[in-house]
């Protein structure tokens, strides 16, 4: 059999991330914390020892990396880059069934409001993009000049965000909503900014973030709009 020439080997990656423990395992660090491997083998729902064998795998498919903290190592994704497979293959793949009503109401949790590695997605990710377009802030591509002004007086740091090596502003679409929110360099910008500011704060569900109270009136008065904040607070 003849084989085509390819532009990459992209085998061996898949291959990584179709055993569906280290497949679990990579979703549980789409939050964008760097986990102990303890708490990685509970969430894969695999012991401690195989979670080890995975993540050493993982380790050496270039997938993961390790956060030493003391005597301690904590595993996160290595990159972007990363993060970007995943939500696409989660775009593409079926929905696992809600059997459960914990499942259910950490399924709510996930479309409401979620990290998508490092910048905000689900429902409020989707809606923070609207807002931003419906107020001429940003045009499909780039901010306006609109919108730099905003977002400095939010606290971004719109000059040095863009002068990262990762790409600026491009839209995301989300895997929940099939609509787009705002990713990049500047998503992850302006949802560490939301974090210091104390407007969002990590939910109980792994990656499932939430509007705090100071965070819903901070964004009422930025945008003007009670559209961003309007659903039901998870908590």
């Amino acid at each position: 059999m003849e084989h085509i020439a390819a532009d990459a080997d992209i085998a061996p990656v898949a291959a990584l991330i179709a055993e569906p423990a280290r497949a679990a395992i990579l979703t549980a660090l789409l939050g964008g914390r760097a986990l102990a491997a303890g708490e990685l083998a509970r969430m894969a729902g695999v012991s401690a020892a195989t979670a080890s064998a995975h993540l050493a795998r993982l380790l050496d498919g270039g997938l993961v990396a390790v956060v030493r903290r003391g005597r301690h190592r904590y595993y996160r994704l290595a990159g972007h880059e990363i993060a970007e497979v995943l939500e696409v293959l989660a775009r593409i793949s079926a929905r696992p069934p809600v059997r459960s009503l914990r499942q259910s109401r950490q399924a709510r949790q996930l479309e409401e409001a979620r990290t998508c590695y490092d910048h905000l997605a689900g429902r409020a990710g989707v809606s923070l993009l609207d807002r931003l377009k419906d107020g001429g802030h940003y045009d499909g591509h780039d901010l306006t000049g609109r919108g730099e002004r905003l977002l400095s007086r939010l606290g971004v740091d719109v000059a040095g965000t863009r002068r990262s090596r990762r790409r600026f502003a491009p839209e995301c679409l989300d895997w929940t909503e099939r609509r787009a929110h705002l990713g990049g360099a500047l998503g992850a910008a302006i949802t560490e900014v939301l974090f210091e500011r104390e407007w969002l704060r990590r939910g109980t569900v792994p990656r499932a973030v939430t509007l705090t109270d100071a965070g819903r009136q901070g964004l009422e008065e930025l945008f003007g709009s009670k559209e961003l904040t309007s659903g039901t607070p998870v908590t």
